[in-house]
């Protein structure tokens, strides 16, 4: 297959509509689609196209990218009667970089293989900011031919695509990639707590922190929001709640103990069971200072 030109990208949310703008931006020509129809408006209004339907973008497109919130989201924007596999030409690439259960990544797949479709599963980690800057980190299942003609792709939307499997390996890989943010996020909350807690320069001591083996790229994106209580959501916490579940049931699945991040399972949970969906994941500060009995505004 030559190199794709067209590409339909189907979601064009938080990480969706800065990821289709930059592929326009590169050349390539981007018809999106969007539930809601102002965000397929903004990609028009930056060198992209709006479609009505999900059948309308995809029509002839050498790729098609969806980039959906959940398992469910992405069955049905693939097999729904009007959806992807329904309307794509036979050879188009179908690359899902939503974040969902690898299982379901397998099987749709495979069922895109039926249609003679090439699928990948290729979800991202970067965050808001990483799409905007097109410096995700691209983690992609599936047959390593599909994977090359995606490359062209790929290197427009992040500096890290890599290859770490066969279908469902990508999904498999971002699970373990949501584990550890959780877990970082946990931890740098606690650390700014105990250092409010001692008097500490939080912006000072974070500062030090960062540059030494604790630093890390939630320190550097999240750690000034949390000192300012700024939660705006570059990632929600509903979605990382989403993603925990995904993780904590295919550990179970596997046999495998996650004990810590089962922990922050809980939190994630608890903080959207609180009302605080919405806000980004760093909001989980909130829950720290619940814990250590003060709560700021």
């Amino acid at each position: 297959m030559s190199q794709p030109r067209t590409v339909a990208f189907i979601g064009l949310g938080i990480m969706g509509l800065p990821m289709a703008v930059n592929l326009a931006k590169a050349g390539f020509e981007v018809t999106g689609y969007n539930r809601s129809p102002e965000k397929a408006r903004k990609l028009a209004e930056q060198g992209g196209k709006a479609a009505s339907s999900v059948a309308e973008a995809v029509a002839g497109a050498d790729a098609v990218i969806t980039m959906v919130p959940d398992s469910p989201d992405v069955e049905e924007v693939l097999l729904g009667e009007d959806g992807v596999y329904a309307n794509a030409r036979p050879g188009a690439l179908v690359i899902d970089m939503s974040t969902i259960r690898p299982d379901v990544a397998r099987d749709v797949a495979a069922k895109g293989a039926e249609r003679g479709l090439r699928v990948l599963d290729a979800p991202v980690s970067g965050g808001e900011a990483g799409a905007i800057e097109a410096k995700l980190s691209i983690m992609v299942g599936g047959a390593p031919e599909d994977f090359e003609a995606a490359r062209p792709i790929f290197d427009v939307l992040g500096t890290t695509p890599v290859l770490v499997g066969p279908s469902g390996a990508g999904q498999t890989v971002k699970a373990a990639n949501q584990l550890i943010v959780a877990g970082n996020i946990q931890l740098v909350a606690e650390a700014l707590v105990f250092l409010e807690a001692h008097g500490v320069d939080t912006e000072e001591g974070l500062k030090v922190l960062n540059g030494g083996l604790a630093g890390s790229t939630v320190m550097t994106r999240k750690g000034e929001g949390m000192r300012n209580r700024q939660f705006a959501p570059g990632f929600r916490i509903e979605l990382h709640d989403k993603d925990m579940k995904i993780v904590t049931t295919a550990a179970r699945e596997a046999g495998v103990s996650i004990p810590l991040g089962a922990l922050v399972a809980q939190f994630v949970g608890a903080l959207k069971a609180q009302g605080h969906g919405g806000l980004d994941h760093s909001a989980l500060l909130k829950l720290v200072e619940q814990l250590s009995g003060e709560q700021k505004q």
